[in-house]
């Protein structure tokens, strides 16, 4: 059996993992001095962001330089109701849009370095392909 679940995972290679803490992001970012990714999202409700989450953000391009390159963290909106978030998540998606998207724009994600200094932004769906949005966050990281 263990045999058969190691084999399974190796098929199933595990996917990135979008925090939902940025504090806690902040902090990774700072021990493997990473830049963080943050998407502010309304997933069920604004299509232009699920557009960008299964057409850039879920490719197997992003997620490839993601895994190794980036701290990831969604700020969630979801408006029906059985997509809720605990109140806990909600206060901390409220705190990071005060910080980073007051004027609550839907999709827009940022790339900020591991103080929190932003450094791009993209407001609403990124019109490019996942490599050519991949290469902009690289042209940041080389300080292009």
């Amino acid at each position: 059996m263990k045999l058969l679940l190691i084999i399974l995972l190796g098929l199933f290679p595990a996917s990135i993992i979008w925090n939902g803490n940025f504090n806690d992001a902040q902090e990774k970012a700072k021990t493997t001095h990473q830049q963080i990714l943050i998407n502010f999202s309304g997933s069920d409700w604004c299509g232009p962001c699920i557009r960008l989450r299964k057409e850039i953000l879920e490719s197997e391009t992003f997620e490839n330089y993601a895994k190794e390159h980036l701290v990831l963290v969604r700020a969630d909106f979801p408006r029906q109701k059985k997509n809720q978030l605990t109140s806990t998540q909600v206060k901390q998606n409220e705190e990071l849009a005060e910080k980073y998207n007051p004027d609550g724009k839907f999709p827009y994600t940022l790339l900020v370095d591991e103080n929190g200094k932003v450094l791009k932004s993209w407001d609403g769906y990124p019109n490019k392909s996942p490599e050519s949005f991949v290469q902009e966050i690289k042209n940041m990281e080389s300080g292009n």
